[in-house]
């Protein structure tokens, strides 16, 4: 009964959401996908991200931080990956909906990081919300690539639960929590450095979840 009353309630919101909203959900809280996408292109032009710059988007999803980042990019200088087809498949009708597909951003799915092969290096790359949900073994692989494609003077971008927590799911991943040990440490093991700029809230994503916003922001560059 309960869980037939829980499926009831979440097809009354689903009705009531906006077409963007229902979109978004698939990457995230619904209600707050705007904030989440001002968020994240206010941060990395906080960082001195120029339109001439070649960016990464790991786990771009629907392009709801996308958007903007290609609208404001040079043609072609935005990379976005992502691991789950149909999402991406929505991030295509985003970019077609906001007509900017003349800007050509490279849209890539994949399985494993080793299958991702670019002749360009890039200058920055983000993972916002998505090294939450990786394992331990996918970590060590994606801080790999990065290692690999990024360039000598970019920066990778990614928030983080640092603070004790237990480790719970979100639509079939894991949330997962770790120390920045763990991350020193992994850095040091790729040819990197790793330092905190601040907690999500600090910078300016007050979403109103406390863990939400405890989340620490990293910076990985060549060391």
């Amino acid at each position: 009964m309960i869980k037939q009353l829980k499926q009831v309630k979440r097809k009354i919101v689903t009705f009531f959401q906006t077409p963007q909203e229902k979109r978004h959900a698939l990457v995230g809280p619904a209600k707050l996908w705007k904030m989440k996408q001002d968020f994240q292109i206010n941060f990395l032009k906080s960082q001195g991200l120029q339109p001439n710059q070649k960016l990464m988007d790991i786990g771009c999803g629907t392009l709801r931080g996308g958007i903007p980042l290609i609208n404001y990019l040079e043609k072609g200088n935005y990379y976005g990956i992502e691991v789950r087809n149909t999402v991406l498949e929505e991030g295509r009708k985003e970019l077609k909906e906001h007509d900017l597909e003349h800007k050509e951003p490279h849209l890539i799915a994949f399985s494993e990081f080793n299958e991702i092969a670019l002749d360009a290096k890039l200058d920055v790359m983000l993972a916002f919300s998505v090294l939450i949900h990786m394992e331990d073994t996918i970590v060590e692989k994606c801080i790999e690539f990065i290692s690999k494609q990024l360039g000598n003077n970019g920066a990778f971008y990614a928030n983080v639960n640092l603070v004790s927590h237990q480790d719970s799911n979100w639509q079939g991943f894991p949330v997962v929590f770790r120390t920045l040990e763990f991350y020193e440490a992994l850095a040091s093991k790729n040819n990197l450095k790793v330092t905190t700029i601040g907690s999500l809230g600090e910078l300016g994503h007050i979403s109103g979840q406390e863990l939400g916003d405890k989340q620490v922001m990293l910076a990985f560059k060549k060391a």
